[in-house]
């Protein structure tokens, strides 16, 4: 399956400190940001909205696929499945930054579940003329889930950590990181979309959200980052608690019955 590659796709925001200071107040942090100071890693994800209206949007709450930049797969179930960040300088709240978005891979593929779709997309943040971050975005796309068909058993993640800290993540706080985000995904708000159409035991805990605090993480013990990696294994649900560990420059997301949720590695400046 071939797909025509679109057009870079141009978003601009003033990066509002409040949004920033919100957010803070959300992970449980004194909401200290102010205009002029810079952000933490990863913050970028609460800017650079497109927003659309509903008919714009897919059964799950997400833009619709095919006219923009993601061709349509034929696959409906949407999944965050890692990510890259290259960091070249701290984004400044309060002063306009420009984000380009392109499509670097689009294809379709049979795995032992049945068909998948995989999307990479990097973005380039600019700001006052600097090239201040590329993210690599990849994206999973699924068929709905059978009824009968055995879920895979994801791994045991490691033991070994030198550092660990517990978390737990209430249908509150996911609602308010999909509004301070503008992600209408329905699997992180609406339960009964979460179970019964795309198969979930509960709402999902973003998966972007778990990356930034690991990266928050990082930054509190290893200092500013130059780079950061992450890869999705198992979904975590709202109702369990995680433990966010490092050991050196790897780092992972250990949910309540030892499973592995994610890994990421950092790398400090």
């Amino acid at each position: 399956m071939s797909f025509q590659e679109p057009e870079p796709l141009f978003v601009s925001d003033a990066l509002d400190p409040a949004r920033a200071a919100a957010f803070e107040a959300v992970l449980g942090q004194d909401p200290r940001i102010r205009a002029g100071e810079p952000l933490p890693p990863f913050f970028h994800q609460l800017y650079f909205w497109q927003p659309l209206p509903p008919a714009g949007l897919g059964r799950d709450g997400h833009p619709k696929v095919g006219p923009g930049l993601i061709p349509d797969l034929g696959l409906p179930r949407r999944m965050w499945a890692g990510g890259r960040l290259r960091f070249e300088a701290p984004l400044t709240a309060g002063i306009e930054a420009a984000k380009r978005s392109v499509l670097e891979k689009a294809e379709r593929k049979t795995g032992r579940t049945g068909p998948l779709g995989f999307v990479v997309l990097r973005h380039e943040i600019w700001q006052q003329g600097q090239l201040c971050l590329t993210e690599w975005q990849d994206l999973v796309y699924r068929e709905d889930p059978e009824a009968a068909a055995l879920k895979p058993v994801p791994p045991q993640a490691r033991r070994d950590e030198t550092d660990c800290v517990a978390a737990e993540f209430s249908s509150t706080l996911l609602f308010r990181y999909s509004a301070l985000t503008f992600n209408g995904h329905r699997i992180h708000y609406d339960l009964d979309y979460a179970r019964d159409v795309e198969g979930y035991t509960g709402l999902v805990v973003h998966g972007p959200l778990l990356a930034q605090r690991l990266m928050l993480m990082a930054e509190a013990l290893m200092g500013p980052l130059a780079g950061f990696s992450f890869r999705a294994f198992s979904p975590l649900m709202h109702f369990e608690t995680a433990e966010f560990c490092r050991n050196g420059q790897e780092m992972w997301v250990r949910g309540p019955d030892g499973r592995q949720c994610m890994t990421a590695t950092a790398v400090p400046a």
